[in-house]
């Protein structure tokens, strides 16, 4: 029996996560085994990702792997992928979403910090952005690495606190104390792993027919067409989560917001779900109708 070559980046999350993937496969009796590809976003750890003016830096290196058939599949998390894939390359299998959350970690001396008077490390400028909406104030540090890296950092460091999902908290295991974040408003897809695949393996599409999570996929992807609607190829501040009941309810929150935080505009809509219409792309319109585009040309012109 074909051995599946599993790729993914040697991270200890990025690893939980192909296991993860290996775990579902070898539930249907296929043989697997995992390969670990430094990505290109693990390589430098100095800069911020948006300073890089790479897209796709946590998966390009998996992209070649890929498409050079040195691996079968790759794993990611799926709020790493970018909108618009490869040639040949496509997202055939999600996992169900289990925690879609950001929260705030401390260092132990910060505990009776209050919130608005913390010094916070953080390089994405979505959670940068939404905390600055709510406060103004605060100072920012630029922090890299993998969760162990960074909980390293923030006790070594001059800022009291950072940002992690939760999803990379929970999968790790890790006993420690963090805060839910009311203000965020999570990246799109956060939360999911993803399975890509040579669009033209049919055999590979197959075996993951019924491991992937219908649920997920309808919410993921009116995220992703959200996000590729609204940033047009520029990273931008931008949050949205989907949630979908048994009836087939939607519940979608959208958030853009200008770089410093002062200027954001939100959608917080229930709808039916259907698969004829682009919802991700009609939200993410009235966002752009909204006085979007003039902000997207702003961020554009600042980054």
């Amino acid at each position: 029996m074909r051995s599946i070559k599993i790729g993914t980046r040697n991270s200890p999350l990025a690893l939980w996560q192909a296991r993860e993937v290996a775990r579902n496969l070898q539930n249907k009796n296929y043989k697997t085994d995992i390969t670990p590809i430094l990505s290109s976003g693990d390589k430098n750890l100095t800069q911020p990702l948006y300073t890089l003016g790479i897209t796709g830096i946590f998966t390009k290196d998996l992209d070649i792997a890929l498409l050079n058939k040195e691996v079968d599949i790759a794993v990611h998390s799926l709020k790493d992928i970018p909108t618009e894939l490869p040639e040949n390359i496509s997202i055939i299998a999600v996992l169900k979403r289990d925690y879609p959350e950001d929260v705030l970690v401390r260092k132990t001396d910060s505990a009776t910090i209050e919130m608005k008077d913390l010094k916070i490390a953080t390089s994405s400028l979505r959670r940068r952005a939404f905390w600055l909406s709510e406060f103004p104030d605060t100072q920012f540090s630029d922090i890299r690495g993998n969760v162990q890296t960074r909980l390293k950092k923030l006790e070594e460091n001059d800022f009291d606190a950072t940002m992690f999902s939760l999803a990379a908290i929970e999968r790790m295991g890790l006993n420690i104390d963090y805060e839910f974040l009311p203000i965020m408003i999570s990246a799109p897809a956060q939360g999911v792993v993803a399975v890509c695949a040579r669009t033209d393996d049919a055999e590979i599409r197959e075996m993951f027919a019924d491991i992937n999570h219908i649920q997920t996929q309808i919410c993921i992807e009116i995220e992703r067409n959200f996000l590729h609607t609204l940033e047009g190829g520029c990273t931008a501040p931008i949050g949205a989560f989907a949630e979908i009941n048994e009836q087939n309810e939607v519940r979608f929150i959208g958030r853009l917001c200008s770089l410093d935080g002062k200027n954001c505009i939100e959608t917080d809509e229930i709808f039916q779900w259907n698969d004829k219409e682009n919802f991700g792309k009609i939200l993410a319109e009235k966002i752009l109708n909204n006085g979007g585009k003039a902000l997207m040309t702003e961020i554009k012109n600042r980054l």
